[in-house]
């Protein structure tokens, strides 16, 4: 039985991933709550990439299973996982940039309308939808702006709205907040906050332990392809965290004073981040 919440939606099973003889994932046991947001944090090269590709369908696993609801499925594509109820925003999305807001949302999805039905595009439907999916994040952009005007945070709001107009139950995002100003990042972490009050689960990569611990229920550490800890955040410290990111399973066996002093000196300006974080997320939410 799980030991955060018994209410699970997706499940990894023993999942491996292998290139020829490296192994990328090595049996990964991962639950994935109702309405909870789940981070993953680890070094490069701890394998949270592969991970989250294969939660979204773009990379199949090559052993262990995955559950979604209670049932043993295959995800063998992104229109497998859109079709389950998973949706997917990866690092750097990529729009049209002479296109306006409400067209790239609809990009290869046009809603059609009349006798022709197919081949004529409904630019007052999907209009009006357009503006349903970004009043759920309570977003102030406006659909008809053009691309080209909006900041990388609005863009990255953009993003995550083009995965409700599916009505996913599972949001993946590959690092969310990243190269964002702390505005941007406050703004996109209210927006994940603000969906899961709405009952979306999310799984989301990042490097940035400050946004991690801001928005995240639950804390997964990678490391060298393998999970190291889950975590509730309220039950965990950035200390735990980052030695199981460094490979150190506890805190206090950081037995160097120069290893000791450079660790202290990196939580203190994480938690100084973090309360950055809290203060634009205050002010986001009041605004």
């Amino acid at each position: 039985m799980n030991v955060h919440d018994t209410r699970l939606l997706m499940e990894l099973q023993s999942v491996s991933v292998r290139f020829g003889i490296n192994e990328a994932l090595k049996n990964i046991d991962l639950p994935i709550h109702q309405h909870e947001i789940c981070a993953i944090v680890g070094d490069n090269g701890a394998g949270k990439s592969t991970l989250v590709k294969v939660l979204s369908g773009y990379m199949q696993p090559s052993g262990g299973s995955i559950v979604w609801k209670s049932q043993d499925v295959s995800i063998s594509n992104l229109r497998a996982a859109n079709a389950l109820g998973i949706a997917s925003v990866f690092q750097h999305p990529e729009f049209c940039e002479n296109l306006d807001v409400a067209a790239n949302l609809f990009l290869g999805k046009e809603i059609s309308k009349g006798r022709w039905k197919g081949f004529m595009r409904d630019d007052s439907a999907m209009y009006t939808r357009a503006k349903e999916v970004l009043n759920e994040l309570s977003s102030s952009i406006r659909v008809a702006s053009s691309m080209q005007e909006l900041s990388l945070g609005q863009r990255q709001t953009v993003a995550i709205a083009q995965t409700l107009l599916t009505s996913p139950e599972l949001i993946v995002l590959d690092e969310p907040t990243a190269m964002l100003s702390v505005i941007q990042t406050a703004e996109v972490l209210s927006y994940m906050k603000r969906l899961r009050e709405q009952g979306l689960s999310m799984v989301f990569v990042s490097h940035d332990l400050p946004d991690v611990f801001a928005v995240a229920d639950r804390v997964i550490v990678m490391r060298l392809g393998r999970v190291m800890g889950d975590h509730k955040v309220k039950d965990t410290s950035y200390e735990e965290v980052i030695a199981e990111i460094s490979g150190v399973i506890q805190p206090n066996d950081l037995t160097s004073a120069g290893v000791k002093a450079a660790r202290n000196s990196q939580v203190n300006r994480l938690r100084t981040q973090h309360k950055l974080i809290e203060r634009a997320l205050q002010m986001n939410e009041e605004a």
